[in-house]
């Protein structure tokens, strides 16, 4: 299994499964469960979204589609709202 996206929180990852299950790619959330114990462990990088290696290269294409939309869609005027966006995972 390949991670292929850190999620923001359980519903970005849902959303970025979603699209991975329409594509035809069986997809799993890792770590949703593991969000509540937030206090208790680091809260970044809990919550990811991981395919099969086979998978891994259009996997990773869809989700830089879908980053790619997100940040269009970002107001240009205020270029801070774009950082602290999880996203492509480099490993």
């Amino acid at each position: 299994m390949k991670v292929v996206y850190h999620a923001e929180n359980i519903i970005d990852a849902n959303l970025v499964k979603a699209l991975l299950d329409n594509a035809s790619i069986l997809a799993f959330v890792n770590g949703e469960y593991l969000a509540g114990a937030i206090g208790d462990v680091p809260a970044s990088g809990l919550i990811t979204v991981s395919v099969a290696d086979s998978h891994e290269a259009e996997a990773r294409n869809i989700v830089a589609e879908f980053e790619a939309e997100r940040r269009d869609i970002v107001d240009e005027n205020d270029p801070s709202a774009a950082r602290g966006f999880p996203g492509l995972a480099a490993d």
